[in-house]
């Protein structure tokens, strides 16, 4: 699958000092799901505002569907479309008005059917004659979904999107995100809430001190990076892991009640077998055993902690 976005080795460092990104190098396939993730302060909303033309970069390369965001930036805004963490619209403007303000910016002919149905999408719809000042916070947001599709972008940025927001407006513009990749826009997003980007991402993108640390499929880097876990329920608590278990990862739960053993699941031999029978010559008998697998939250973390 072609590249629609291509980052190359770019750096930013503002006035400041900070070395915000540095020597970048990303390549976001046409029509998938990519979510970037990274802690506070790692470079993710720099990065999409270059991409997007609201923050000069400092050196290195980016193409927006082949074309150059410094040379062609008339053409590289057309096809771009953000949603932005904090409100950036005129809240004296109804949300009707705003949306097809947005859509004129952009040289767009007017196209009413359109913009009722982006509204409707979003539940907006009842509310197209509604000043934007007396919205709640969630419709606000709202607002700015729309007003970022009102001009038919090819390219759609979430910007922590969900953050602070109810769980039907997270349901709603999930359901339209995966509405909008089916219609064969491209959606980049950040969100703190990292089981959404387990949930909805094709790809995930790890950034951290300004560099990309990690990208990859979600569900290879889970199967990569994941670690599955065999939990032994004990019939009585002990108060160490017993003498001849130090071939196997094992740990002991403070109240001394459950052992765990890490094992890769997709090696050959994963010594669950071993294990068991260990522990049945060694007289430890135990009442429940059950497994389960890393989240993507876990491994994030890891990743992140190992990076600093």
């Amino acid at each position: 699958m072609d590249a629609i976005i291509s980052v190359k080795n770019l750096s930013k460092t503002y006035a400041s000092g900070q070395h915000a990104l540095k020597n970048v190098s990303l390549d976001i396939r046409r029509g998938e799901i990519f979510a970037l993730l990274g802690p506070n302060g790692a470079g993710k909303t720099t990065l999409i505002s270059i991409i997007c033309g609201i923050v000069n970069p400092g050196s290195g390369i980016v193409l927006a569907d082949g074309h150059d965001i410094i040379t062609e930036y008339r053409k590289t805004r057309s096809i771009i479309g953000l949603v932005p963490q904090e409100l950036t619209t005129d809240v004296f403007e109804s949300v009707g008005a705003t949306m097809s303000f947005s859509r004129g910016l952009f040289g767009k002919p007017p196209d009413d059917a359109y913009i009722e149905k982006v509204l409707r999408d979003l539940s907006l719809w009842d509310r197209k004659d509604t000043k934007i000042i007396t919205l709640s916070g969630g419709m606000k947001r709202r607002v700015l979904i729309a007003k970022a599709l009102a001009h038919e972008p090819r390219i759609l940025f979430l910007d922590e999107p969900t953050a602070g927001v109810d769980v039907e407006l997270r349901r709603d513009m999930w359901n339209m995100v995966r509405g909008l990749r089916e219609s064969g826009v491209t959606i980049i997003l950040t969100t703190h809430y990292i089981e959404e980007a387990e949930q909805i991402a094709d790809r995930i993108g790890i950034i951290n001190h300004g560099e990309i640390i990690l990208v990859e499929d979600k569900h290879t880097l889970k199967r990569k990076l994941g670690r599955r876990q065999l939990k032994l329920t004990l019939r009585n608590p002990i108060s160490r892991i017993p003498e001849g278990f130090s071939e196997f990862k094992l740990e002991l739960t403070p109240d001394g009640m459950t052992l765990v053993f890490d094992f890769d699941a997709n090696a050959g031999e994963t010594g669950i077998a071993g294990l068991l029978k260990r522990l049945d010559e060694r007289g430890v008998d135990f009442s429940d055993v059950n497994s389960s697998e890393s989240s993507l939250e876990e491994i994030f973390v890891n990743l992140v902690r190992n990076g600093n």
